[in-house]
């Protein structure tokens, strides 16, 4: 599975951005999704995650009310549509995807999702 990020950009505080991450390859295998990033100097952490069906979703605290993960499996993409942003959310984003978790406590772990994008970086000003 390749994973293609975008949307990534420079946006206030209070905007809006909606990022998108395209995969191709075998994108039927019923495959989890989730969103991380990075900022500068720190480590990588969760921001949400979804389910194949999409009844499913998982969220950070951080971004909880905030953040919205979706995905429309006829384009093979998965969305974050993130509002109300704030300077603490500038990083680097990257989607991810995996087998689905077998437990709902370990949505958030990275060593859950074997594949991986090239991250799109997401600037958010005071």
């Amino acid at each position: 599975v390749q994973l293609q990020a975008s949307g990534g950009g420079l946006v206030q505080a209070g905007g809006s951005l909606r990022l998108s991450c395209a995969a191709s390859g075998r994108t039927d295998s019923g495959y989890a999704m989730a969103w991380f990033r990075q900022a500068p100097g720190k480590e990588r952490e969760f921001v949400a995650a979804i389910s194949w069906s999409g009844s499913s979703t998982y969220y950070t605290d951080s971004v909880q009310g905030r953040f919205t993960i979706s995905r429309d499996n006829a384009k093979n993409t998965v969305y974050l549509q993130m509002d109300s942003l704030k300077p603490e959310d500038t990083a680097v984003y990257y989607c991810a995807a995996g087998y689905p978790p077998r437990y709902s406590s370990t949505w958030a772990a990275s060593i859950e999702y074997h594949y991986w994008g090239q991250g799109t970086q997401v600037t958010v000003s005071s």
